[in-house]
């Protein structure tokens, strides 16, 4: 029998500031790239695009990079990536396809999206000391159109339906939403099929609300209690930019969001400008940061956590989070549990994870999550 293997999963990743602005993309993961670098498994979200055929869009101008900013993910750092997220496709199917490409090439595997919907929903299987790990990428905030198809570029997606249900002038409206019942199938398959190739899954899903903290959407419960049921040890959520709640579902680890790990963005998003951002009880948790320029996220974005699993052949062994914040240089540290950074972190995630079941312990540097 092996011995125990390490995973850690980060969050949103891709830098739109480099050394011509003066950022070295090296110097984003030089706190966190000790940590990286012990672990036997290392998986992330990534968030940009690294191709010479884009397709400019002025709403997503930040989305593709110079090939030279794909480092950040082939530094040796990451065994695997998920493009299974809303920016994939923003630079049009052939920037999609050269990033997957450039990421095989140096040895990094993808999954979530591909040339067609087969290769997107292909999981990328890593082993190490005999344990396999299958990583699955999923998206359910994707443009329109980003999805792939049988002969078509795009992304591995589980749609949602969306109702509303209007209790009075006096009441909010209540918003229901659950995943397309054929897409969702389509992700339990995959799932299914990822348990037999090996000793454990992680399902990486794209969704949720973003910049809002605690909000937790009905389908993101649905679809990651329903992955769990179908075989996965392991769910993460990636694309509110902040880190959410954290659920222990049949001792199974689900992470709402793990927030940023490093990325950065030269302008806010055009909805800061709209009343319900400027004014109101949303501003009081989405303020943005003014000293963080570039991650125009809220100021949670600069709180974030490593999600972590001991795991053996027979599965998960030991689940736990690394918490993390940012210096001014934009890079993610994981915090010593001497740091007070450490508590508010934890502070925080114990605020967001309120409504949901799981009990946090302190051990060491990291936060083990149990029932």
């Amino acid at each position: 029998m092996p011995n125990p293997a390490s995973i850690l999963i980060a969050g949103d990743c891709g830098p739109a500031h480099g050394p011509a602005d003066g950022f070295p993309i090296q110097g984003y993961t030089e706190l966190v790239g000790p940590v990286l670098q012990q672990a036997d498994f290392r998986f992330v979200n990534c968030m940009r695009t690294y191709s010479t055929r884009a397709v400019y869009t002025e709403q997503a101008r930040q989305v593709n990079q110079d090939v030279g900013m794909s480092a950040i993910f082939t530094n040796g750092l990451f065994d695997a990536v998920t493009m299974a997220n809303n920016h994939s496709y923003d630079s049009g199917p052939d920037a999609l396809v050269d990033t997957r490409e450039l990421l095989l090439s140096k040895g990094v595997q993808v999954t979530g999206a591909g040339r067609n919907l087969a290769e997107a929903r292909r999981p990328a299987i890593v082993e190490r000391t005999g344990i396999k790990v299958a990583y699955l990428g999923y998206c359910s905030v994707g443009k329109p159109g980003s999805e792939a198809g049988p002969d078509k570029p795009g992304i591995a997606a589980v749609g949602v339906q969306t109702s509303y249900d209007e209790r009075g002038p006096h009441e909010p409206v209540r918003i229901h939403t659950k995943p397309e019942p054929a897409d969702l199938a389509r992700l339990l398959e995959d799932i299914a099929a990822a348990r037999k190739q090996a000793d454990v899954v992680v399902l990486a899903f794209h969704s949720g609300v973003i910049r809002l903290p605690r909000v937790i959407s009905d389908y993101q419960v649905t679809v990651a209690h329903a992955a769990i049921d179908a075989g996965a040890d392991i769910v993460v959520g990636h694309a509110p930019h902040i880190p959410k709640a954290i659920e222990l579902y049949k001792g199974k680890p689900i992470f709402y969001s793990l927030g940023v790990f490093a990325m950065t963005k030269p302008f806010a998003a055009p909805s800061w400008s709209e009343p319900a951002w400027s004014h109101g009880a949303v501003r009081n948790h989405a303020d943005l940061d003014p000293e963080y320029p570039y991650m125009p996220y809220g100021k949670a974005c600069t709180l974030g956590l490593l999600a972590k699993a001991v795991v053996t052949r027979n599965g998960l062994q030991r689940v736990s989070f690394l918490p993390m914040a940012f210096d001014k240089s934009y890079r993610p540290e994981a915090l010593k549990q001497c740091d007070p950074r450490f508590t508010q972190v934890l502070e925080y995630l114990e605020w967001a994870s309120e409504d949901m079941p799981h009990r946090f312990i302190v051990e060491d540097d990291e936060v083990r999550i149990t029932s």
